[in-house]
């Protein structure tokens, strides 16, 4: 569009001119032209705004529009979600964060505190001050030599593919002047990825993306070899995410380049769709012992482990493969049923894969059940964007979290859902030059900076009024539910949490006991042989 507004523009103005030779009086429709190409200059000249950048001129009605009628985009956004409302409120407080803007709200409430649902946590009569970079958890048990002291809130996984370069080396720079991790997403290593110097998560995922051999399956030593970038601070093992479980990632043939498929070793004439499952191992000790064979070769990083929880007999499978091997991953990553992603099925998108907050309980109440909970940290994933979500995962086992969707946000994402056609015209999901280049790196990276930064902030200031002084102070009693209207209950009252050790003795909680007797280390079929 900006060719196409220059090449019009420029038209307009020689046949004004040229008219204007015989007849004198069409130079007055400079009065109205001179001002329209003016301000589409302008707009291609300014690097704030990705959609004026893109559509000069144009773009204003979409801020008009907005500004007169923002129902019709809260109607839209909240029609399009994927089970939770992701509200306008919710988007405007990103939206201020990012831009460094006030982002504090008149005329109290903006919820109806006396709605089903509605949580809250309490404050003290004695609040303390929290240093927001006090908040931070070191990553890396008893084998890992390079532990990383992670912030309580980094950049989920994206892939360069999903995402575009600039919008890729935006997260990365925003990273690295925040002091936070950025997840690499399952796509592979790329130089948009090391440019900046950020922290890096790798994860590798079903299709081995840049540790993969020709025939698609793990290349150990193209692994080593990466890993050991001093970037890469942790390595990430992707079993399934939450917005397409037990199906394999989805990068449309529209969105692959020719750097993108020689990143992944992948044609470019077709989907690249990973295996719904790793060819490195298929039983819950092997998993353990591919833990233990990535961390040697990475020189001891952190090795961690991302998952929807499905089948509960699974995941006790791996804790109890944890207990037989001796190798525990150094975090797993809780990714709830409702998180989001560039491109899945509707159905699985919809209906696939337990929901963060059971998820997240189930997945605590396993590694505390049985005595692991103090090897192994858990990172929640899913919609989370503001203050108050770090603090209620937190509380019911989290030790940090991770935020894709509002970090699209603070790059300009404005929920267009066109991420899986490449015509995202922020140019934060799209392989279109036309688009992307709308990006400004050095603009955006300071916007993720600023979001994180502010939202940090709120958890510590959030932390205080609670008259707490960590994040590992917070329990599940403190996160407070209304249940019906006359009906208060904190987490505790709502769902069970185990003690240490519950589930390494010999008279089972009733409510695990049939998945746990029925998990083996060995396999991850049921352990008597009835399917």
């Amino acid at each position: 569009m900006r060719k196409l507004f220059l090449i019009v523009s420029s038209l307009l103005i020689a046949a004004i001119a040229i008219v204007s030779l015989f007849w004198i009086y069409i130079l007055w429709a400079y009065v109205v032209v001179g001002p329209l190409v003016l301000i589409g200059i302008s707009d291609i000249l300014q690097k704030k705004r990705a959609i004026l950048k893109n559509f000069p001129l144009l773009g204003h009605f979409r801020y008009m529009l907005e500004t007169i009628r923002p129902e019709i985009n809260q109607y839209f956004i909240e029609s399009n979600s994927d089970g939770v409302p992701f509200s306008r409120e919710m988007r405007t407080l990103v939206y201020q964060r990012a831009k460094n803007q006030l982002d504090t709200l008149p005329f109290g409430t903006q919820t109806n505190v006396y709605e089903d649902g509605y949580e809250w946590v309490n404050h003290s009569l004695k609040p303390v001050h929290v240093n927001p970079e006090s908040l931070r958890v070191i990553i890396g048990g008893a084998d890992c030599k390079q532990p990383y002291s992670a912030s309580i809130l980094n950049v989920s996984a994206m892939s360069y593919g999903a995402l575009s370069k600039n919008a890729i080396q935006a997260l990365n720079s925003g990273a690295k002047m925040g002091g936070f991790s950025h997840n690499t997403g399952e796509g592979g290593l790329s130089p948009h990825h090391l440019k900046h110097g950020g922290d890096l998560v790798w994860q590798i995922g079903t299709g081995y993306f840049g540790a993969r051999k020709s025939n698609g399956t793990f290349d150990s030593e193209l692994f080593k070899e990466r890993s050991r970038i001093e970037n890469v601070k942790m390595v990430e093992i992707k079993l399934s995410q939450g917005a397409k479980p037990g199906h394999g990632g989805i990068l449309p043939a529209a969105k692959i380049t020719k750097e993108i498929a020689e990143i992944r070793n992948v044609g470019f004439d077709k989907d690249v769709v990973s295996p719904p499952a790793h060819s490195a191992f298929s039983t819950p000790l092997e998993m353990m012992e591919f833990v233990g064979q990535l961390r040697e070769l990475s020189g001891g990083k952190p090795i961690g482990i991302k998952l929807c929880i499905g089948k509960r007999r699974e995941f006790l499978s791996m804790c109890k493969a944890m207990l037989k091997s001796g190798i525990c991953p150094d975090y797993i990553v809780i990714d709830g049923g409702e998180g989001g992603t560039g491109a899945a099925p509707l159905e699985f998108s919809n209906h696939i894969g337990a929901p963060l907050t059971e998820a997240l309980i189930f997945a605590r109440n396993a590694l505390v059940g049985f005595a692991l909970k103090d090897k192994v940290r858990l990172i929640s994933s899913a919609k989370i964007i503001s203050g108050f979500d770090v603090i209620k995962n937190i509380a019911i086992g989290a030790d940090l979290c991770n935020s894709a969707r509002a970090m699209m946000m603070a790059l300009g994402c404005i929920q267009a859902i066109t991420c899986n056609t490449n015509r995202c015209p922020t140019g934060v999901a799209t392989q279109d030059p036309t688009l992307y280049e709308g990006l400004v790196v050095s603009d955006k990276s300071y916007r993720v900076m600023s979001y994180q930064q502010e939202t940090v902030k709120s958890v510590a200031e959030i932390l205080g009024a609670m008259g707490l002084s960590k994040t590992s102070d917070l329990r599940y009693w403190h996160r407070m539910r209304r249940t019906d209207a006359t009906q208060i209950k904190h987490y505790g009252e709502i769902y069970e949490f185990l003690k240490n050790g519950d589930l390494l003795k010999p008279e089972l909680p009733k409510s695990f006991d049939r998945a746990v007797r029925s998990a083996s280390p060995d396999t991850f079929s049921w352990a008597d042989g009835d399917h």
